[in-house]
C-alpha cells in the first residue's frame, strides 16, 4: 500500500495559448562499472506506458497551484517512484497528444518543459506501482525505448547536450 496519492483530473491543469502545459523529467544515476575500473555508467530511468509499447520519461500536467519545477518533481514521485535532486532546465518539446484533447485543448496540442533529475532515492511504493515499470537504461539503450520522438530529442538534444556541457564546466573548474 502507497501513503502518496497521485493526482488526477484537469480541474486545476495549466494552459497557454491553445497548449495544455506539462511538466516532467529524465531521472538519471550513475551505476559503478561492473569490469573492475574506477568509472561509472550513467543511466537514465523510464517508465512503462499505460497505453501501449516503448517507454517514456515521467511527466504529467503542471497544475496551476505548484511551481513547474515542482509538477516535474511530483510527476517523478508518481509516475516512477524516484526522489532526488533537480538539475537543470533541458527545454521545452512541443507534441499533440489525442489522449489530452479536452474543452480547453480540443487538439490535444502539449509543450512539456523537461528538467534533469539526479535520484537519490528509489521508492519501494509509489502511486502507479500497480500500473507501471521502471527501467534503468544506458543513454544508446533509452534511444531505442523512447516511444515518442519529442522524447527522443529531449534525451539527445537536451540531456544529452546538457551532460556534455556539466562535464566540460567540471574539467575547466579542475584546470585552475
Amino acid at each position: 500500500m502507497c501513503d502518496l496519492v497521485a493526482r488526477t483530473g484537469r480541474l486545476r491543469q495549466r494552459y497557454q495559448s491553445g497548449f495544455r502545459l506539462i511538466a516532467g523529467c529524465i531521472p538519471f544515476r550513475y551505476r559503478d562499472d561492473n569490469g573492475g575500473e574506477q568509472k561509472k555508467i550513467l543511466e537514465v530511468l523510464m517508465i512503462s506506458s499505460q497505453s501501449g509499447p516503448g517507454l517514456l520519461f515521467p511527466k504529467g500536467g503542471w497544475e496551476n497551484d505548484e511551481t513547474v519545477e515542482e509538477a516535474a518533481v511530483r510527476e517523478a514521485v508518481e509516475e516512477a517512484g524516484v526522489r532526488g535532486e533537480l538539475m537543470d532546465f533541458l527545454g521545452h518539446y512541443s507534441f499533440k497528444s489525442k489522449k489530452l484533447q479536452d474543452q480547453f485543448c480540443p487538439e490535444g496540442k502539449c509543450k512539456a518543459a523537461l528538467f534533469a533529475l539526479h535520484v537519490k532515492e528509489e521508492l519501494h511504493s509509489w502511486p502507479e506501482k500497480s500500473t507501471r515499470q521502471r527501467t534503468w537504461l544506458t543513454i544508446s539503450e533509452a534511444k531505442q525505448q523512447c516511444r515518442h520522438a519529442w522524447m527522443y530529442d529531449a534525451l539527445v538534444d537536451g540531456f544529452m547536450k546538457w551532460r556534455e556541457n556539466d562535464l566540460l564546466m567540471v574539467v575547466a573548474a579542475h584546470e585552475f
